[in-house]
């Protein structure tokens, strides 16, 4: 069964304020770690996670243009703070404040993967988050082809960032 055929329940999965969800990644994002509650909250065994892409959590509300913004950003070897709702295996959904670091090798100069940590999000951010994303992915969606969609919707999001006068990471903290 592929994430895409995972049918939406609308049951929203919570986790409790103290504990954290942790994954590590390669540079490709396929997950190299996850951590217990990263596989209660998912629903997932270790075994089916390890070596897959961690897209296999990803909602399909979530817009591409937030990806966009995480990759470019974590690429750069910059960490990032972003709102983010995943699905789990059985087609539940739970959101998150993810941290996003690059993981350094022994050198300290290679990028040799990624560490996520996710918390309990702010509810009251989640306010503002929720419809912000909808009108992402309904830009995106206006487009035919997926790529022109996600860079369209990535400019709207610049675009509301320039007139607040804040980066991303600034206008998540700011909640």
């Amino acid at each position: 069964m592929t994430t895409n055929s995972i049918a939406l329940t609308g049951v929203e999965r919570t986790f409790k304020e103290d504990e954290i969800i942790v994954s590590k990644t390669d540079v490709k994002g396929r997950l190299v770690y996850t951590n217990q509650t990263f596989l209660e909250v998912a629903d997932y065994s270790e075994q089916e996670c390890l070596g897959q892409p961690h897209s296999m959590i990803r909602h399909p509300d979530m817009p591409r243009c937030i990806f966009k913004l995480l990759w470019d950003t974590i690429s750069q070897g910059k960490e990032i703070f972003a709102y983010v709702v995943n699905r789990t295996k059985f087609g539940d959904h739970y959101w998150v404040l993810a941290h996003v670091t690059p993981t350094y090798d022994e050198d300290g100069k290679t990028i040799k993967g990624y560490h996520s940590n996710r918390r309990v999000p702010n509810l009251e951010a989640l306010e503002v988050v929720k419809p912000l994303y909808a009108e992402l992915k309904h830009e995106e969606e206006k487009h035919a082809n997926a790529k022109d969609g996600m860079n369209a919707a990535y400019k709207l999001l610049q675009q509301k960032l320039t007139d607040a006068g804040m980066e991303y990471d600034e206008f998540v903290l700011s909640l």
